[in-house]
């Protein structure tokens, strides 16, 4: 493909870049990829991959679009692995948490009414004893825990390798340099959050440093965990990953240290089955938060033909096929759908 046969350049090869490439290209759009770094060379490379819901109450834009896009994972990773040949390691596992006290069962049974009307019959979210799951249990005071069918895994490493593949099988482009043409759509993550913090005078977001470790022990069929703060994630490789932490104020971006010790002993104090489990990796990277804790969708403001997809921070993976959808929309269309909140018009004008 020559640079005048592009019809939109994405720049940045992490989960927003190569979703958003994916869907430019199945409207029959010609896409390159331009990354220096590799595919999810930033926080979009990570381990963890817990794609899991906001709480079913207090509902807003941010929670209905998080919601429509948990529910079109399932096909979007199902076509991402049939045109690459790659599993990306998705599964809607579900997810269980432990309930502290009788305060905490009460909310969760009042949040449970929640999900039954407002996630549309597509997944529950119920009060259990966790029967069956033996030792993978978290420790509960009240015996007793949150179970959603909502939440699902995802590898992010073979998410972004899968997508890649599938990108380039379908014509399209992922290099490292290349000159761009047509619609181009910035999504540099931590770094390009900077440049626009100095390209508008303003704080629009910044990165916050995230560490996680992986364990060797096969879980793959088994729910995610959240307790004490940590995230449990089995794999389909027969992993477990688990993390992590968010730190504002760092000096190495890319090392790991007693904050993660922390989280993995918290992690092995709560569940039985990590106790023995062997640490085989440590990881740590910036993701990238917008100011508004939402995803900064649309237009950059005066540069015409230039667009703005950023600010996943911890929920990138999850909202990934619904940006992709609607930036698609408004690049190849010009029909915006980005939700208030989300808003680059918003944010940066």
């Amino acid at each position: 493909m020559g640079a005048g046969g592009c019809d939109v350049t994405i720049r940045g090869a992490g989960i927003f870049g190569l979703s958003i490439a994916s869907a430019c290209l199945g409207r029959g759009a010609r896409v390159r990829v331009i990354d220096p770094f590799g595919v999810g060379a930033g926080s979009s490379g990570g381990i963890v991959g817990a794609l899991a819901p906001h709480v079913p109450e207090n509902w807003n834009a941010k929670k209905a679009f998080q919601l429509e896009s948990l529910l079109m994972a399932e096909g979007f990773w199902a076509g991402v692995a049939e045109a690459s040949g790659r599993d990306p390691g998705y599964l809607r596992s579900g997810r269980l948490q432990p309930l502290a006290d009788d305060r905490a069962v009460a909310l969760a049974r009042d949040r449970a009414q929640g999900a039954a009307e407002l996630w549309q019959g597509r997944a529950e979210w119920r009060v259990t004893g966790g029967e069956g799951l033996d030792d993978w249990r978290p420790v509960s005071p009240t015996g007793l825990y949150v179970l959603d069918t909502l939440t699902a895994r995802m590898h992010p490493r073979q998410a972004c390798a899968a997508l890649a593949a599938a990108i380039v099988a379908r014509g399209g482009e992922v290099v490292a340099e290349g000159a761009e043409a047509g619609a181009v759509v910035h999504a540099t993550g931590a770094q390009g959050l900077e440049a626009l913090n100095v390209a508008f005078g303003r704080s629009v977001g910044t990165g916050v440093k995230g560490q996680a470790a992986l364990l060797r022990l096969d879980r793959r069929d088994a729910p995610q965990l959240f307790c004490d703060g940590v995230h449990v994630v089995p794999h389909g490789d027969g992993t477990v990953a688990i993390g992590s932490t968010s730190e504002r104020d760092y000096d190495r971006p890319d090392s790991t240290d007693t904050q993660l010790d922390d989280v993995i002993a918290r992690a092995r104090a709560a569940v039985p089955a990590l106790a023995g489990a062997d640490v085989i990796a440590r990881w740590a990277g910036v993701r990238p938060r917008a100011r508004s804790r939402a995803p900064l969708l649309g237009p950059w403001p005066g540069r015409p033909g230039h667009f703005i997809a950023n600010g996943g921070f911890k929920i990138g993976f999850g909202m990934a096929p619904k940006v992709a959808e609607v930036m698609a929309n408004l690049i190849l269309d010009d029909r915006d759908a980005v939700p208030e909140g989300f808003r680059t018009d918003e944010a940066l004008a």
